[in-house]
């Protein structure tokens, strides 16, 4: 029954790697040593599960009904998993995290790395992308997503913070361009846009009778990254719309200052986002209650 085991889970690691040596390098065995398993779990169901090529491999239709089945299977043996680990206290075993690129690396990897620290039989598989993955179809446990993340089939989300947002600018660009003290000024100011899904991020703030306000902007630069808009900005090419923790040091040092503090940005919700299911495993419970809990402390400078 182990061998069986053991051959269903290199057939599934198999099919969603999208090859026998994508699947090697992910469970650290030989090309050899998958292509054997998969050939010795054929051989018992008497069925072929892939059709091969010199370059590919892809499911046969048994291959596919099988890989359904077996993706049942280990959801149990998951949910079985979780069980037991809710009478332990020690959290263990392995976490895959999606992240976004920069909010990740600098405020959600410390928090992570400090929970592995706490636990050192936690495993963590850090991810760094500002692409929306498939939680599902990719296998991750937990992703972090700045933004509304949607209504998602099958998925849960819990907000675990709000990130502070400042409009800023460099002293020199002020002297050169004078100093917004309306929202609506911002028109007559060279704005650093922060481009995303094809389109410029908003900026959006509430007026004095609590009213959202979203500011008209025009530009010639555009970033996909923030951090390239803060070094833009430092350099006196505008005005930007940051998260405070972003830009934190460059205020502190003089390099920008805030503009219109006198209106509320609307903050940015981020959310833990993962698979829903009956029972969740102790490692997932303690890494969004640890990033709900600590988060905070890191982003709002």
């Amino acid at each position: 029954m182990r061998d069986n085991l053991d051959g269903v889970s290199v057939f599934v690691e198999a099919v969603e790697a999208g090859g026998f040596a994508r699947a090697a390098e992910r469970l650290a065995l030989t090309r050899s040593a998958v292509g054997k398993t998969i050939a010795r779990l054929e051989a018992r169901l008497g069925v072929r599960l892939f059709h091969r090529t010199t370059r590919s491999q892809g499911l046969t239709e048994d291959g596919q009904i099988y890989y359904e089945r077996c993706l049942r299977a280990l959801e149990e043996l998951r949910a079985g998993e979780a069980l037991l680990e809710s009478g332990r206290r020690e959290v263990r075993g392995r976490l895959k995290v999606s992240l976004p690129l920069l909010f990740g690396r600098h405020c959600v990897e410390p928090v992570l790395l400090e929970l592995a620290r706490q636990h050192p039989s936690l495993e963590l598989d850090l991810r760094f992308s500002d692409s929306v993955v498939d939680l599902v179809a990719e296998r991750f446990d937990l992703a972090v997503r700045n933004g509304t993340p949607g209504e998602g089939s099958g998925l849960s989300t819990r907000k675990i913070v709000s990130q502070k947002k400042v409009v800023c600018a460099s002293p020199s660009y002020l002297a050169a361009h004078g100093i917004p003290t309306d929202i609506a000024n911002l028109l007559d100011h060279d704005a650093l846009v922060y481009w995303r899904n094809d389109q410029p991020f908003p900026w959006t703030f509430h007026d004095e009778s609590g009213r959202v306000i979203v500011a008209k902007l025009k530009w010639r630069l555009q970033f996909d990254n923030q951090e390239a808009i803060a070094d833009a900005a430092v350099q006196g090419m505008g005005v930007a719309w940051l998260p405070s923790w972003l830009v934190s040091d460059q205020l502190a040092a003089g390099q920008l200052v805030t503009l219109l503090d006198q209106f509320q940005s609307l903050p940015l919700d981020t959310y833990a986002v993962w698979p829903s299911a009956q029972y969740i495993p102790m490692r997932l419970r303690a890494a969004i209650d640890t990033l709900a809990a600590n988060l905070k402390a890191v982003t709002d400078i």
